[in-house]
């Protein structure tokens, strides 16, 4: 039996029990429950990236994830229209669009392998220091502001109409969870990524290129950060530099919360999925509640901290210096 997965299950329970007494049987809802849907798939996305750079190990980790997916959609909010009108080819525009944001995911991923597995950088600090790169560029772009897209029915559409009762955007999310998972569990890639964060040395006399694992890794995670751009771009009809500033934080308290160790080689994308729907139903039940945003980043870093603490990690090894990759 898996523990982990029993615990965040029971969390799930638990916390959509609480949330109906207190807040009322609204909160249980076919419309409350699909707008939650439609919410979860930004953050579960930059937890899922976390996930990946945590596996890997040696303090591996990403911080860039949100400025990623902001800029992302700032980029492709700015060039897609110099090619494709919106009301003239409105679902050309919204592929477009969607590989504008992917080809700024992926060069902002090559960019944090490259500094992490050939520069040797901490990740830690490697991705803080992109992760500010990327926001000031985000504010040259845009001058500070932000930027509508307006009405593009085939973005809204993306961004908040249910097939079958699921929103697109939820449905794609648990299809990207399921490719990951299995790709972890089944894939060469997964196994040399858990041997590699369980045990450098032992990657290391296995012969296989820790270079390209740790390059593929990174750019992985800022590609999974830039759907998460085409999905706020779609779900609010905008993009702002300054977009989601405790994403962040709620990133790393759902990957952490799921069980994966920051130390590296072991983590669940199932566990992931939960842990990203049960802060959901819990900043859900804080709407109905009337709390304030800054009670709810207080709670996301108290409980944080207190996962941290009951799994017994070291904080230092998120900040531990990383020996050289060998090929």
């Amino acid at each position: 039996m898996d523990r982990q997965l029993n615990f965040l299950v029971a969390v799930n329970a638990l916390v959509l029990l609480a949330a109906v007494a207190i807040a009322g049987t609204d909160f249980a809802g076919i419309y409350n429950l699909q707008s939650m849907a439609v919410q979860v798939p930004e953050l579960g996305l930059l937890a899922i990236g976390v996930t990946l750079t945590m596996i890997s190990g040696n303090g591996g980790i990403d911080l860039s994830g949100i400025a990623v997916a902001n800029l992302a959609g700032i980029v492709a909010a700015l060039t897609v229209p110099l090619w494709i009108s919106a009301d003239d080819s409105p679902m050309t525009y919204a592929f477009v669009f969607a590989a504008a944001c992917l080809a700024v995911g992926l060069l902002c991923g090559l960019v944090n392998g490259f500094l992490v597995s050939r520069a040797s950088l901490t990740p830690i600090i490697a991705t803080l220091g992109t992760s500010l790169a990327y926001t000031g560029l985000s504010v040259v772009l845009t001058n500070g502001s932000g930027v509508r897209l307006g009405y593009i029915e085939p973005l809204d559409n993306f961004g908040h109409m249910p097939i079958l009762g699921i929103p697109m955007c939820f449905a794609v999310f648990i299809v990207l969870a399921v490719i990951v998972g299995c790709v972890l569990r089944f894939s060469p890639f997964g196994m040399r990524l858990y041997m590699l964060g369980s045990n450098a040395k032992a990657a290391r006399f296995a012969g296989f290129n820790q270079i390209r694992l740790l390059m593929v890794t990174y750019t992985l995670s800022s590609l999974f950060a830039s759907v998460a751009g085409f999905i706020i771009a779609a779900r609010i009809s905008s993009v702002k530099w300054d977009y989601g500033t405790s994403y962040v934080l709620i990133a790393i308290l759902i990957t952490v919360m799921a069980g994966v160790r920051p130390s590296g080689g072991y983590g669940k994308i199932t566990c992931v999925v939960l842990s990203a729907v049960a802060l959901q139903m819990l900043s859900s039940m804080f709407n109905f509640l009337n709390i304030s945003n800054f009670f709810r980043d207080f709670a996301w870093g108290l409980l944080l901290l207190i996962f941290l603490w009951v799994s017994g990690i070291d904080l230092r090894t998120l900040f531990a210096l990383r020996p050289r990759a060998g090929s």
